[in-house]
């Protein structure tokens, strides 16, 4: 089968997706620990493998054998990890797109970070469906988008079954002005709905109210602030799944039902 899709820029760096790498090993550890074949697929690794690398690292701390396949379009970027897959017995770089040339195996878990940003908002369903039907039962898709560094970040978590299940935005607060600041790097299924009448807009004009009223606890870090402000989010009804550890790092995940974009007139029945 010929790969499907077409070649990101490529542009990457060490710990540019960290943040990412985090919540995925609270969220997705328990399944990779109970896990008959522990493969992870990293999607468009980019010019660099070095993310991929990491990601390694940083699941080898859930289970000591899990497998990750990096995966890139272009043959040439193929090429240039393969060498460093000797640094990592169990990293293997391959060439491949949505359709996951894994053969029979299913991974437990997809990371494809800044893959889809490229692509119109109407081809993202059938990209999750493509890549869904080849993950283990109760596996995860985790599409999403960071800025260069990696200090904003979004993502949407996805079932095997092809439906979102939730969105985490996920920033380094010392850097941070105000929430709507991670608007920039929405998912594409979400980045073209930050407008008023959407949910996820309704999502950050609230984070950034709740944020303001935080103010007065600026002076203990903005750290504090932001576990202040996603208090208030969920007394005022957003279901905020993020654990209170995951909110001290930056982090606030909400059920994807909340943020859900609405039909658009032209799309209802």
């Amino acid at each position: 089968m010929a790969a499907v899709g077409v070649a990101t820029r490529g542009t990457t760096a060490p710990n540019r997706l960290r943040r990412v790498d985090r919540w995925l090993v609270d969220s997705c550890g328990r399944a990779l620990r109970s896990a008959a074949d522990p493969l992870v697929v990293d999607l468009g690794f980019g010019a660099s493998p070095v993310t991929t690398l990491e990601l390694a690292a940083r699941l080898a701390t859930v289970r000591g054998d899990v497998d990750v396949v990096g995966l890139e379009i272009d043959r040439d970027r193929v090429a240039a990890a393969r060498p460093y897959a000797s640094t990592a017995p169990r990293v293997t770089f391959e060439h491949g797109g949505f359709e996951l040339p894994v053969g029979d195996r299913r991974p437990v878990v997809v990371r494809a970070m800044n893959v889809l940003r490229q692509y119109d908002e109407g081809d993202v369903s059938a990209v999750w469906r493509l890549m869904t039907r080849r993950l283990a039962g109760g596996g995860t898709l985790i599409d999403g988008t960071c800025d260069e560094p990696g200090r904003l970040a979004t993502w949407v978590s996805v079932g095997c079954d092809g439906r979102p299940r939730s969105l985490t935005l996920a920033a380094a607060t010392a850097h941070l002005d105000r929430p709507s600041a991670l608007a920039a790097r929405l998912p594409k299924v979400l980045i073209h709905r930050n407008v008023p009448g959407e949910p996820v807009h309704a999502l950050l004009v609230a984070f950034d109210e709740a944020w303001a009223m935080a103010a007065p606890v600026a002076p203990f870090g903005r750290r504090q602030r932001w576990a202040a402000a996603v208090a208030t989010l969920r007394s005022t009804g957003w279901p905020v799944l993020s654990t209170s550890h995951q909110v001290r790092r930056g982090e606030l995940t909400v059920a994807w039902a909340a943020v859900a974009p609405t039909a658009r007139p032209e799309c209802r029945p």
